[in-house]
């Protein structure tokens, strides 16, 4: 109704809490196999490649998906879109947890997992349009976010302790199990809209638009921000996935790769609460955007070349903290740059470029020694930071000014 007043319901923190538990189940699900890889190699009987293309899938299902899963969400609505996603990663997470030591089965509820993905990632921004004011929708966001980053943590740090009294197998249906609670939960609680807008009559914002997307794309600095996301999110992807890989022709143990899995989510949960609040208060980005990548490149550094463990943890949570920081400051600046382009469409294209580098992640598997060591991609890695860290330089700020009272 045009003229129905506008109230906050507080039943949105439920409706948020639903999807957040999706999220988090769905990281959980992608990350699962990375901190075990050379145990789950052997117990399915494929080459460590196999095992990262689990985790890779979901990147690249999500490339031909985006589009699709924008459609579905702004013609039949969040519920009914999160919904079939939920749904599919119910009946796929358990699917895959009843595979047994049968890699094919494990891949197909794997790449049934993988295709639900889309359909969480892209209504982001949906579900905040539809239940919360607009001052609150930065931070409905932010919370998603942190859901997500937690279910990775979790993975990595939850999968190898697991493994130590159980079979792999076992361990995806505790996780498929887990899937499928979590999707009857957001189908017996979520809701589509509240009784009465939570903002005024054109505020809303929808996944994708036209003509926002056609003007976001001719605008040069969004092209130069989307090469400096894509190279923080492949490298980011890119050691997520190998993580198990990286540390272990260094004699350290499934565990200890999940638990700096860990350490490195736990530095970014930090640094995506701490910095961007900062950048909001001096309504600047480039200087963050160039100090962080900057300061993720001595824990890169650390990573590719520390032989103690403590070293390790303090580069991982040192790499996390200022690169993941990175993100929310860039998708909040590649926002203000493209304006008028609903904040859906430029986060939207951001995700398509973040999951599209996917082809650092093959990159390093290429680069691999023959003893299995990846240090020569990640000194390919620590190069690639620093042209990123050099183009961001180049971005053309674009000071918000808010208006007084």
């Amino acid at each position: 109704m045009a003229d129905a007043p506008v109230r906050l319901y507080g039943y949105r923190w439920v409706v948020l809490a639903a999807f957040c538990f999706v999220n988090l189940t769905m990281q959980m699900l992608w990350i699962a196999y990375a901190p075990i890889t050379g145990a789950a190699a052997a117990f399915y009987g494929v080459s460590d490649l196999a095992i990262g293309f689990l985790a890779m899938s979901f990147m690249l299902a999500f490339i031909p998906l985006s589009i699709p899963a924008s459609w579905l969400i702004d013609t039949y609505g969040f519920r009914a879109a999160v919904g079939l996603g939920a749904v599919m990663m119910g009946v796929f997470g358990l699917i895959r947890g009843f595979a047994g030591a049968h890699y094919s089965v494990a891949l197909v509820g794997t790449l049934g997992v993988a295709a639900a993905q889309p359909l969480f990632l892209n209504a982001w921004t949906k579900l905040p349009a539809q239940w919360f004011a607009v001052h609150e929708r930065a931070s409905a966001v932010g919370v998603i976010t942190l859901a997500n980053l937690v279910g990775t943590g979790i993975g990595l740090a939850l999968t190898p302790v697991l493994t130590e009294t159980m079979s792999i197998a076992r361990v995806q249906l505790v996780y498929g199990a887990a899937a499928a609670a979590t999707s009857v939960f957001f189908l017996a609680v979520a809701r589509e809209r509240p009784p009465t807008p939570a903002s005024p009559p054109g505020h809303e914002v929808r996944a994708l638009v036209k003509e926002g997307l056609r003007n976001a794309l001719g605008i040069k600095e969004l092209w130069l921000y989307l090469f400096v996301a894509f190279v923080g999110m492949g490298i980011f992807n890119g050691i997520t996935t190998w993580i198990e890989g990286i540390v272990r022709p260094r004699g350290f143990s499934a565990t200890q790769a999940g638990t700096l899995g860990a350490v490195m989510l736990l530095g970014s949960l930090f640094g995506a609460v701490a910095i961007p609040p900062i950048s909001d208060r001096t309504r600047a980005r480039r200087p963050f955007l160039v100090v962080g990548y900057v300061l993720a490149i001595p824990g890169l550094c650390g990573l590719a070349f520390a032989r103690s463990y403590s070293g390790l943890l303090a580069s991982g949570f040192g790499l996390g903290f200022f690169l993941v920081s990175t993100l929310p400051i860039g998708m909040q600046y590649a926002a203000e740059i493209t304006q008028p382009t609903p904040e859906g469409t430029s986060a939207g294209i951001i995700q398509l470029f973040g999951q599209a580098s996917v082809v650092f992640v093959y990159v390093m598997e290429a680069m691999k020694t023959s003893d299995g060591s990846f240090t020569p991609s990640l000194v390919f890695a620590i190069g690639m930071m620093v042209v990123a860290a050099a183009l961001s330089t180049q971005l053309r700020e674009r000071r918000v000014v808010v208006a007084r009272a």
